[in-house]
Parts: C-alpha cells; structure tokens; sequence
C-alpha cells in the first residue's frame, strides 16, 4: 500500500493562531486594541482559518473582528466543559466552534500552537511567553506584531541575548497587521513544518530550520 501523501498547502486554507494578551496592561492599550481588531479583519480577509485560546483579551478582539468579516474562527479551550469554560475561566464563547480540551492552560498551550500552520505574537506576557517558545521549539512560523507591547516588542532579546539561541528564519516581524501577514504565508510554505514531535531536532537534515 502507498503511504498517504500531505496535501498541498494550496489545496486548503491556512490555519492562523493568535496568541497575546489576554489580561494585564496591554488590553486598556487602544493602539493595541486597534491592531488586534486590524489583525483579525486580515486573517478573514485573506481567506485563512483563525484560531485562539479561546480567552479574553486582545486575542478575542482580533477574534470578534475575524468574525464580523466573515471568517471561520476556533478557540482551544482549557476547559473541560462549555460551563467551566464560561464560569470558572471566565471566558468568552463567541466562536464558530470551541474545542475543550480539559488540559488547563499549559497543556492547552501545546494543543493550540500544533493546531495552527502558523502563529502571530500580539502583546503578550508570561502566558504568551509560554507559546511562543512552543511554536520556536515545534518549527511552526511566527509572526510577531510589533509596536503593541508586552513580549512582542522584546523577542530577539529574549532570544538571542537572554537564551542565547538564534533567530529562526521563519520568525518575521511588522508593525502593519497586513504586511506581517504576508511575510508570515511565505514563511509558511517556504519552511515546511516537521513531521515529528522535536522534529528541529531529530528529523532529516531537509525539514530542520537552522537556528
């Protein structure tokens, strides 16, 4: 029997993940408020799956407006169930579909960032901290939205000068929603994701992103 063959990414839609801030300073920030809103319009626009962590903040705004442009939008919840998500997380539910996983957030984290092709850093603080070091570690493409604050502002300081590792090719940053977009869909398909839990470290030399 032939081993089933991936479908071409230009067969389907690309599923994009929006993590940042969903408690703290950045979400009274307007200016971030704004480009969450921007953030989520494009995602609809370009014909793209989006998907959250099912939590409030700048995430939901991008959510909210993802929706409103007609979008298909997924939240990965920690919840174990609708009521626990909406009454003990304090969440809201808003979404086409909400998966809950039970998982808490931290476990959740890994269950939303190998959902997504690739992701978008808004704002951000330890939570969001917390996926972005999935999504480097995992391979998955990450856009970072600069100019709203939180850990989006600091990643290639994080990175390179306080964990002394380098900047992955497919990391690509923007201050304009729209043109990170862009630069993240060709980080997409210009580096294909590994085909193994800790691929970047394990798999052929030919699907490793060096970094």
């Amino acid at each position: 029997m032939e081993a089933a063959s991936i479908p071409s990414m230009a067969n389907r839609k690309l599923k994009i993940g929006i993590m940042g801030s969903a408690s703290g300073p950045q979400i009274e920030n307007q200016h971030a408020r704004d480009k969450a809103m921007l953030l989520g319009q494009e995602v609809a626009r370009r014909g793209h799956v989006f998907i959250n962590g099912a939590c409030p903040g700048l995430p939901n705004d991008a959510m909210l407006a993802a929706k409103a442009e007609g979008g298909m939008t997924i939240g990965i919840s920690p919840a174990f169930s609708e009521y626990e998500h909406v009454n003990e997380y304090m969440s809201p539910h808003g979404h086409d579909i909400i998966i809950f996983t039970g998982m808490g957030f931290m476990e959740r984290d890994v269950i939303n960032i190998r959902s997504c092709d690739g992701i978008v850093i808004i704002g951000g603080g330890i939570g969001t901290l917390n996926e972005f070091t999935i999504a480097y570690d995992e391979g998955r493409a990450i856009g970072i939205l600069t100019g709203t604050g939180g850990i989006s502002d600091h990643i290639p300081h994080i990175v390179e000068e306080l964990c002394h590792r380098h900047m992955s090719p497919n990391i690509v940053f923007d201050d304009d929603p729209k043109r990170l977009l862009e630069k993240l869909e060709t980080a997409i398909q210009a580096y294909p994701l590994p085909i193994h839990e800790d691929g970047r470290v394990k798999d052929t030399p030919e699907t490793k992103l060096r970094g």
